[in-house]
C-alpha cells in the first residue's frame, strides 16, 4: 500500500506546483521557499533538538504556550517549528523573533524529501499538533527510533470512516507512533478503532483551553479601547469567510439604526480577503479605516477592517461581544476560546463542526449563543447591547468554561518529560 501511496504522491507534484502558483497570485509567499517543501533546510535550523509541526494558524496559536515552556525546560535543545501555510509561517516568525526558535516549512510527505529533512534536523522528539498522519514521515521516524507524539489530537467520525477504508495500512501507521494525546474520550476511541494500542493513548482536554491573557495584553487592550471607543459600543466579527462578510455588513447596517455609535471590527480569516472586505465595506457605504493604517477611529468611523496578523486577541479585548466566523457559511467555524478568555458574549452560526466539542461545552453552560441568519444575529446583538447584565452573564459563563477545562498543557508537558527527561 505504501508503494501505491508514494507513486500517487510523486505523480501529483506538478499539480501541487500549479496550486502553489495559483495561490501566489494573492499571497506571494506561496511562490517562495519551495526548497524547504522538499527537505532542503541546511543553515536554517539547528540539529539534534525538538521539532514541533503546526500545519496552520490555529494549531500554531495553540502551540505557542507549549513552545515557550519547552524553551525554558530544555534550554540546551534547539527547537524547530514547522508549518505548511505562509500565514502560519508569518505567525511563528513574528511570535518568536526574539527567541532561539527556528522555523522552516515541513516538507511534503515524499520519501526522499522526508529523509533529507530528517538527515539534517536529526530530532530527538517530534510533536505533531492535532492530526497530521503522514505515512512516510511517521514510518521514517519509527525506523530512526525518534519519539513521535501526536498532541491535541482529534479525529472526527467522518475522518475515521475514511481511514477505515485502508484499515491495515492505517493500523501499520498507528503502530509507529509513540503516543497520541487525544482531546477527548470519543476521539481516543476512534484512534483505538484504527489500530492504536491502549498503551499508546492518553486522553486529556483540548490544549486550546490553556490560553490566558497576559498583563501586557490586558494593558494594551485597555489603552486601545480608550483610544478607539471610550464612549461607544464595539462588536467584532472575526475569522470571516467568503459569503459571510456581506451578511455581517448587512447586520451592522441594521444595528446602526438602533445604535448609531456602534463600531464593527471586521477581521477576515485569510490575508487575501483583507482587500475584498475593504471593497465590500466601501460598496456598502460605510465610513471605515484599515487597522494597518494606524489611524484611530473617529466618531464617524463605522467599520475597522482588521488587516493585520497576530492581533486578534488584542481586538477581542476591546470588544463588547464577538461573532466567530466560518459558522454562518459552511466552513465549520473557528476557535471561540480566544474571545471567551476576555469574558465577552460569543455568537456563532450553525456550522461548528471544526470545534464541535468546544462549542458544545460552551452551549451547555450558556457561554455561546447560536444564530442562524442576519435577522437572528441582529436581534441577539441588540439584546446584548441593550442589557449589560445579559451581556455580562454570557461573558462570565464563557470564561468559566475556559477555566474549568484547563490542564491539557501540563499533562502534555509531563508526558514529554517522561519520554524526554531533562538533563
Amino acid at each position: 500500500m505504501i508503494i501505491i501511496y508514494n507513486i500517487i504522491i510523486y505523480l501529483i507534484q506538478p499539480f501541487v506546483w500549479i496550486k502553489l502558483l495559483w495561490r501566489s497570485r494573492k499571497i506571494p509567499a506561496y511562490r517562495q521557499r519551495w526548497k524547504e517543501r522538499y527537505g532542503f533546510c541546511q543553515g536554517k535550523v539547528k540539529p539534534g533538538g525538538i521539532v514541533l509541526h503546526s500545519v496552520s494558524v490555529g494549531e500554531t496559536l495553540a502551540s505557542i504556550p507549549l513552545v515557550r515552556i519547552l524553551c525554558h525546560r530544555y534550554p540546551i535543545l534547539p527547537i524547530t517549528i514547522t508549518t505548511t501555510t505562509p500565514t502560519a509561517s508569518a505567525r511563528v516568525l513574528s511570535e518568536f523573533e526574539k527567541d532561539d526558535v527556528h522555523h522552516v516549512y515541513m516538507p511534503y510527505d515524499l520519501p526522499d524529501a522526508i529523509r533529507r529533512f530528517l538527515d539534517y534536523v536529526k530530532p530527538k522528539l517530534v510533536i505533531i499538533m492535532e492530526t497530521e498522519l503522514w505515512p512516510n514521515l511517521i514510518k521514517e521516524l519509527h525506523r530512526r527510533h525518534v519519539l513521535l507524539i501526536i498532541a491535541n489530537a482529534r479525529l472526527s467520525s467522518r475522518s475515521a470512516a475514511g481511514y477505515k477504508i485502508f484499515n491495515s495500512f492505517i493500523a501499520d501507521i498507528m503502530r509507529c507512533i509513540t503516543v497520541i494525546v487525544a482531546q477527548n474520550k470519543d476521539d481516543g476511541v476512534r484512534f483505538l478503532e484504527l489500530g492504536l494500542q491502549k498503551n499508546q493513548l492518553v486522553v486529556t482536554s483540548n490544549l486550546k483551553f490553556d490560553i490566558s491573557i497576559t498583563p501586557n495584553l490586558a494593558m494594551q487592550a485597555t489603552i486601545l479601547r480608550y483610544q478607539w471607543a471610550s464612549h461607544r459600543r464595539v462588536w467584532i466579527a472575526s475569522s470571516t469567510h467568503k459569503g459571510e462578510e456581506i451578511l455581517l455588513l448587512q447586520a451592522h447596517r441594521q444595528l446602526l439604526i438602533t445604535f448609531p455609535d456602534l463600531l464593527l471590527i471586521l477581521v477576515p480569516r485569510h490575508p487575501e480577503r483583507f482587500s475584498v472586505a475593504k471593497e465590500m465595506t466601501i460598496e456598502a457605504g460605510f465610513s471605515y479605516i484599515m487597522r494597518s493604517s494606524g489611524h484611530i477611529p473617529s466618531r464617524q468611523t463605522q467599520v475597522v477592517v482588521g488587516d493585520t496578523m497576530g492581533e486578534l486577541m488584542l481586538l477581542y479585548g476591546i470588544s463588547d461581544l464577538a461573532f466567530i466566523g466560518g459558522s454562518l457559511v459552511k466552513y465549520g467555524g473557528h476557535n471561540p476560546l480566544e474571545a471567551a478568555a476576555h469574558a465577552i458574549p460569543i455568537l456563532m452560526g450553525p456550522h461548528i463542526i471544526n470545534f464541535l466539542d468546544i462549542c458544545k461545552k460552551l452551549e451547555e453552560t450558556n457561554g455561546l449563543i447560536t444564530v442562524t441568519n442576519v435577522t437572528s444575529l441582529v436581534s441577539t446583538i441588540s439584546i446584548l447591547l441593550s442589557d449589560e447584565n445579559y451581556r455580562l452573564y454570557y461573558g462570565r459563563h464563557a470564561v468559566d468554561v475556559l477555566h474549568k477545562n484547563k490542564g491539557a498543557l501540563q499533562r502534555l508537558l509531563n508526558l514529554i518529560e517522561f519520554y524526554l527527561p531533562r538533563s
